[in-house]
C-alpha cells in the first residue's frame, strides 16, 4: 500500500477536478494519503503576520472540510528557513492532536539535539507556565529534506535507494541506484537498515520517520511505481526476517509516526524559544546565515500588509452589512453583496498564497514576484471596493424604502452605484498611491467617511488634499474641530529630474494611508544642491485633523469652504528657499515662511522635546517634560557592503574584505559630500521635520500636539528609492537608533514573532552581524532598569542590536549576484517605497525579572494596532446632501477598486448627480468596546458548505488577547480603555474576553459556539459573547451564526 502526504491546499484547489476529488477522498479514507497542516500554503515563519498565518490556515481548513470532509491532525513544515514558536501554537489551537515536523534549523542545533536524543520535543510558548500550549514537534535530524537524506546520515549511501529512472534524464541520483531483485535484496536491505539504525540511535524511542521524496519529484507516473516496487521488496525482506534484524519497516504518514512514538513514551523534553537565525554549512564549509530574506523585497512585504489591512476591514464590514441586509430582507442589496463574496474569496486566497515561504520572503524569481504582486494589487482593489459597498449599505438611512421601490419596479436599487470612493488613485502596484484632490465649491460641503476597524476607541490622523486653503472641518455633530493646512510640495531642478517620468509637473505621488505635507514632496527627489529644491505646489493643499473614532464605527466628517482666510490653521514653514517660485517671482505664498537658523533644531509638544542635528537633520535626543529626563536617541542611516555571491535573496553577509564595515550611503557619488535640504512645518495639529538626501532618502519625523496617545510617540517616515541598477549595488541599507540605554553587554533586545509574541535576543559576537539579525513584523525594543525604547514597524524586516544602546532595522537590499540557495538571480527590482515607524520612549516603573516573559506595553499595542490598521477613508461622491448639493469633484475620478477605469468612476458619479440619499452621520457596530487588551483579529464570513461560492449565515470571530507589561508605559493613558474583563493584576489566568452586554448592533445572533482556531472543532456553546474566557496572549475563535 502506497502512503503519501500533501500539505499545500492552494495547489490542490487549482487542480481539483471532481473526478480527482473522488480519488483523493478514497485515498484519504483508506489511510493511504494524509493532508498535513492543511493550510493554503506551507507558510514562512519569520516574515508573516499572525493575521495572515491564521487566515491562510482557516482558508485551507475550511476548503478541506467542505470538499473532503476531514480535519488535519498533524503538521508538516520542512522548508521554511528557520522555525518559530507561532506555528506550533496555531496548530495546537486548531485542534491538532498528533504533532508537527520541522527541518531547517541551525546545524549546531541539529547536532546538539542529536547528542541529547531530543529529536522529538514538546514546544511550549514562552508565557506558558502550565504546558497548556505544548505541541509535540519532530526535528528531522539531517541537513535538508532532499533525496540524498532519504535513508540516513550518509548521502552517498542514500543515492543507492533512489530508484527514479526517467528516459533521457541523467543525474547523480539516477546513475547510482540499481533495481532490487532476489540476488541483491539481502545486501541492499542490510545497507538500508544500517542507515535506518544510525538514524534511530538519535532518538530514545528508536522509531524512525524517513520521508522519501524531494522538490519536483513524482512528476512522472513511472516514478511512483519505481520507488514503491523496489522499496516494497526491501521492506518485505526485512519484515520476513524481523527476528534476525530486530526491526520492522512499513509505509506510513506523519500521524502514524506520532502515534507509534506516543505508544512507546510520553516522556518528552520541553523547549521554549525559536530557531532563528537558520544557518547551513553546505557551501565552502563555513556558516551561511539566512537573515537576508527578513528584509528582501520590502516593497512586496509592504504590499502584503496593505492587502491584509484592507481585507480585514472588508471582512468585518461585509459580515455585518450582509447579515443586516438579510435580516431586513433587502433582497437587491443581498444579491449585490453575495456577488461581492467572490471578490473577498479571491483576496483571501491572494493573501494566503503570498504567505508561502518563497513568496513573502522575496525569494522567488523576478517574474514570479511580479505575478504575486499583481494578485496582491488586485486583492487590494477588490477589498477597497467591498469596503465601499458595505459601508454605504450601513450608512443609508432609507435602504428599506429604496429596496422596496426597486423591487416593485423590477430594477436594481439606487445605491448599486458606488457613492463612496477612496481618496487615492494608484496607477499600478509598482507606484505609490496618489492623493486625489478634493474640490470644495462654495456652499457645497464635502463629506468624508472614516471606518475604524479596531474594537477600541482610537485617534487617527486624517489627511485630505484640497484645491483651496480656505476650508474648515466639522465632525459628525456639525462642530468645528481643530485642523491644520499644510503645503504640498513639488520638486524642482536637480531634485525633480529623477522623478519627472513618475510625477510629471503635478504634485508628488503619495501613499494611500498617508499624505504627509513634506514627506510626500520630499520623496520626489534629492538634495538641495544648485537650483534644485522643494517648492510649494500652487492651488493644492493638505488638510490634516485628528479624528476621534468609536470602536468598529463609520463616522462622517465634513470639509466645507469658508469665506475668510483661516490663518490660525495654516502651518508655519521653515526652510531656505522653498517659498519662492522659480517661474513666477511675484508669487506670494499663502503660508508664513521663515528662514532656517544655524545650529541644532528643536521640535516640541506638551509632552516632549526633540533635538535634531542641524547639519544632518537627524534626531539626536528626546526629553520627556514630565520627568525632565533626556535620552540620547540619535538616528543614523548607512549601509553594509554586500559580500558578492554570499549575500543575496536568502543570505545576508557583509563584505569581509571591505575597508569599512559600514558604507556612507547619503553622500553624492561625484563629490563624496552630503547634499541635503531641511524643511520644517509646524501648526496646531503637528510639527514635522523633513530632510531630503538626493534620490535615495526622504526622512520625516513628526510629533502631534493633540492630547492623547498620539502626542506620546515620535512618528517616522522614510521614502527610499534605490533607482535603477547598477546604482546602489551590493547595498544593505539600514536605519539605526543610537541611545544611552544600557541594554547589557553583550547587548540584548526583544523582537516580535509574527506580531503574536516577543522573544529575547542576545548578541553572539563570534557569528557576526549576519547571525545577530532577527525578523520583526510589528516591533522591537531595548531596555534597561528604568527606560524602554521601542520601534514599531508596519511591515516585516530584519533588526539587530549589535552594540549596547543600539537598535537598527534593515530598510532595503540590492545584491546583483545570486547567493546559491536556489533563486538563481540577484535582487535588482527594488521599488520606490514608503516605510512607517513609531519610536517610543517609555518609563519602566519596576524592572521585570529576567525569567519573566517580556511583553510590550498597552500603549505600544495601541499605537501598533493603529499603524497596522489605519482608518479607511472614503469620499462621498455623486449624491445630494440633504439641504445642499454635492458638486462634481476630481475625487470622482478615483478608481473604485473594481478594476474599472478612473473615467468610468467619474461617469458613474456624474450620472448620479442630484440623487437625494440620506446618510447616517455615525454608525457604530458594537454596543460596547472590547477590553483594550483584546484585539479583534478578524470577523470572517464562512462560505456555504455546499455552494462554496456563496456566503453562509455564519462567521468566525477571531480574538487575540494581547498580553502587556504593566511596568512599561504606565504613565501614558489610553483614552476610554477599560481592562474590566482582565484578570486581577494583569495575571495570566483566564478571564472574561468581553465586557458584560457586549453585542453587535442591529443584527441578531442565532447561535454562538466556541471552536478551535479554524472553526473545525466545536468546544462549547455560549449564550452570549460575555461568557467567553481568554488567557493573556491566547487566540480564540467563536463561530457566530446569525438569525436566518
Amino acid at each position: 500500500m502506497k502512503l503519501f502526504l500533501w500539505f499545500d491546499c492552494g495547489f490542490v484547489v487549482f487542480s481539483a477536478h471532481p473526478t480527482k476529488r473522488r480519488v483523493v477522498r478514497n485515498l484519504l479514507e483508506q489511510g493511504r494519503l494524509e493532508i498535513t497542516t492543511g493550510g493554503w500554503v506551507m507558510t514562512d515563519e519569520a516574515t508573516t503576520h499572525v493575521y495572515a498565518m491564521v487566515d491562510q490556515l482557516i482558508e485551507g481548513h475550511q476548503w478541506v472540510k467542505n470538499n473532503l470532509g476531514l480535519a488535519p491532525k498533524s503538521g508538516w513544515s520542512i522548508d521554511p528557513f528557520g522555525h518559530g514558536a507561532t506555528v506550533p501554537y496555531l496548530l495546537r489551537a486548531a485542534g491538532f492532536g498528533g504533532g508537527t515536523v520541522i527541518q531547517r534549523i541551525h546545524y549546531a542545533w541539529k547536532q546538539w539535539l542529536a547528542e541529547k536524543e531530543m529529536g522529538d520535543v514538546l514546544w511550549r510558548q514562552n508565557w506558558d507556565s502550565e504546558g497548556v500550549t505544548d505541541m509535540l514537534v519532530h526535528n528531522q535530524p539531517f541537513d535538508i529534506y532532499s533525496i540524498k537524506h532519504s535513508c540516513g546520515p550518509h548521502p552517498q549511501v542514500c543515492l543507492n535507494f533512489d530508484f527514479r529512472k526517467i528516459p533521457g534524464e541523467y543525474t547523480e541520483y539516477s546513475v547510482r541506484a540499481v533495481p532490487i531483485d532476489e540476488h541483491n535484496v539481502k545486501q541492499k536491505a542490510e545497507l538500508l537498515l544500517e542507515q535506518y539504525g544510525r538514524t534511530g540511535s538519535l532518538f530514545p524511542h528508536n522509531v524512525v520517520l524517513m520521508p522519501l521524496g524531494d522538490d519536483f519529484r513524482y512528476d512522472h507516473d513511472i516514478e511512483w511505481d519505481q520507488q514503491y516496487k523496489n522499496y516494497k521488496m526491501l521492506f518485505d525482506y526485512i519484515n520476513q526476517n524481523k527476528d534476525k534484524y530486530n526491526a520492522e519497516v512499513s509505509f506510513g504518514t506523519p500521524s502514524d509516526y506520532f502515534a507509534a512514538v506516543k505508544e512507546r513514551t510520553n516522556n518528552f523534553h520541553t523547549l521554549k524559544g525559536d530557531f532563528f537565525v537558520y544557518s547551513d554549512i553546505f557551501s565552502e564549509g563555513r556558516p551561511a546565515y539566512w537573515s537576508g530574506y527578513f528584509t528582501t523585497r520590502p516593497y512586496w512585504k509592504i504590499l502584503d500588509r496593505e492587502l491584509e489591512a484592507n481585507l480585514r476591514s472588508a471582512e468585518i464590514l461585509y459580515t455585518v452589512a450582509l447579515n443586516r441586509a438579510r435580516q431586513n430582507a433587502f433582497n437587491k442589496t443581498i444579491q449585490l453583496l453575495e456577488r461581492d463574496f467572490e471578490r473577498l474569496t479571491k483576496a483571501r486566497q491572494a493573501l494566503a498564497l503570498f504567505q508561502h515561504h518563497d513568496a513573502i520572503t522575496g525569494t522567488s524569481k523576478a517574474f514570479v514576484m511580479h505575478d504575486y504582486a499583481l494578485k496582491l494589487f488586485e486583492g487590494i482593489q477588490d477589498t477597497v471596493f467591498v469596503q465601499g459597498r458595505c459601508a454605504q449599505t450601513l450608512l443609508l438611512r432609507d435602504l428599506r424604502e429604496i429596496n422596496n421601490k426597486a423591487t416593485a419596479l423590477g430594477k436594481p436599487p439606487q445605491p448599486h452605484f458606488n457613492f463612496l470612493l477612496p481618496d487615492t488613485d494608484r496607477e499600478s502596484y509598482e507606484k505609490l498611491a496618489q492623493k486625489v484632490p478634493l474640490v470644495v465649491p462654495r456652499n457645497e460641503p464635502r463629506r468624508i467617511v472614516l471606518f475604524n476597524s479596531l474594537a477600541q476607541q482610537r485617534q487617527d490622523v486624517v489627511k485630505v488634499r484640497v484645491t483651496t486653503a480656505n476650508v474648515r472641518v466639522l465632525d459628525s455633530d456639525g462642530n468645528e474641530i481643530p485642523f491644520q493646512i499644510n503645503p504640498v510640495w513639488n520638486m524642482t531642478g536637480s531634485f525633480g529630474a529623477a522623478k519627472s517620468t513618475e510625477a510629471g509637473d503635478g504634485p508628488e505621488p503619495d501613499d494611500s494611508a498617508k499624505s504627509g505635507s513634506t514627506a510626500a514632496g520630499a520623496g520626489g527627489g534629492g538634495g538641495g544642491g544648485g537650483a534644485g529644491g522643494m517648492q510649494m505646489a500652487r492651488d493644492l493643499y493638505e488638510v490634516m485633523f485628528v479624528a476621534d473614532l468609536p470602536p468598529l464605527s463609520l463616522v462622517t466628517y465634513v470639509v466645507e469652504r469658508v469665506s475668510e482666510r483661516n490663518l490660525e490653521a495654516r502651518s508655519v514653514v521653515y526652510c531656505a528657499s522653498c517659498g519662492r517660485s522659480s517661474s513666477d517671482p511675484s508669487y506670494v505664498s499663502p503660508f508664513e515662511i521663515k528662514g532656517m537658523q544655524a545650529g541644532d533644531i528643536q521640535l516640541e509638544n506638551h509632552r516632549m522635546k526633540l533635538l535634531f542635528d542641524g547639519r544632518s537633520g537627524f534626531l539626536k535626543a528626546v526629553t520627556r517634560k514630565a520627568t525632565g529626563r533626556t535620552t540620547q536617541c540619535g538616528l543614523q542611516f548607512a549601509a553594509y557592503p554586500s559580500a558578492q555571491f554570499h549575500s543575496g535573496a536568502y543570505l545576508f553577509m557583509p563584505d569581509p574584505n571591505s575597508r569599512d564595515p559600514e558604507r556612507e550611503i547619503l553622500a553624492d557619488e561625484s563629490s563624496g559630500r552630503r547634499s541635503l535640504q531641511i524643511v520644517i512645518t509646524s501648526g496646531p495639529i503637528a510639527s514635522e521635520l523633513t530632510v531630503v538626501y538626493s534620490s535615495i532618502l526622504a526622512h520625516s519625523v513628526r510629533i502631534y500636539h493633540a492630547a492623547g496617545p498620539l502626542s506620546e510617540g515620535i512618528y517616522i517616515e522614510n521614502i527610499i528609492d534605490f533607482e535603477a541598477p547598477p546604482k546602489n549595488r551590493e547595498t544593505e541599507l539600514f536605519m539605526r537608533v543610537v541611545s544611552d540605554i544600557s541594554n547589557g553587554d553583550p547587548p540584548e533586545f526583544y523582537s516580535d514573532l509574527n506580531g503574536f509574541q516577543m522573544q529575547r535576543r542576545v548578541k553572539v559576537e563570534r557569528i557576526g552581524i549576519e547571525g545577530n539579525y532577527f525578523p520583526i513584523t510589528t516591533m522591537a525594543y531595548i531596555q534597561d532598569s528604568t527606560r524602554r525604547l521601542s520601534l514599531l514597524v508596519n511591515h516585516a524586516q530584519g533588526a539587530a542590536s549589535w552594540q549596547p544602546g543600539w537598535l537598527e532595522v534593515m530598510l532595503d537590499r540590492r545584491t546583483l549576484y545570486d547567493d546559491s540557495r536556489g533563486m538563481g538571480e540577484g535582487i535588482v527590482d527594488n521599488k520606490r517605497m514608503l516605510t512607517k515607524f513609531w519610536l517610543l520612549l517609555e518609563e519602566i516603573t519596576e524592572g521585570d525579572p529576567k525569567d519573566k516573559y517580556s511583553r510590550p506595553s498597552l500603549f505600544a499595542h495601541h499605537l501598533s494596532n493603529g499603524l497596522l490598521y489605519p482608518a479607511n477613508l472614503f469620499v462621498v461622491e455623486g449624491i445630494t446632501d440633504p439641504g445642499g448639493s454635492s458638486g462634481q469633484s476630481a475625487a470622482a475620478a478615483a478608481a473604485t477598486g473594481s478594476g474599472g477605469s478612473a473615467g468610468a468612476a467619474a461617469a458613474a458619479a456624474k450620472g448620479s448627480e442630484g440623487r437625494d440619499l440620506d446618510l447616517h452621520k455615525k454608525v457604530q457596530l458594537l454596543t460596547r468596546p472590547f477590553p483594550c487588551d483584546v484585539h479583534l483579529l478578524n470577523l470572517r464570513t464562512l462560505s456555504d458548505s455546499t455552494y462554496m461560492q456563496f456566503p453562509s449565515w455564519s462567521a468566525l470571530l477571531v480574538l487575540h488577547r494581547q498580553g502587556f507589561a504593566c511596568s512599561a508605559g504606565a504613565g501614558v493613558v489610553v483614552p476610554q480603555c477599560s481592562l474590566k474583563g482582565t484578570a486581577p493584576g494583569g495575571g495570566d489566568g483566564p478571564s472574561l474576553a468581553f465586557h458584560p452586554r457586549t453585542m453587535f448592533r442591529d443584527v441578531k445572533l442565532h447561535a454562538l459556539t466556541h471552536t478551535s482556531l479554524t472553526g473545525l472543532h466545536a468546544k462549547a456553546k455560549l449564550k452570549a459573547l460575555d461568557q467567553l474566557q481568554l488567557r493573556p496572549m491566547e487566540l480564540a475563535t467563536l463561530n457566530v451564526t446569525f438569525v436566518l
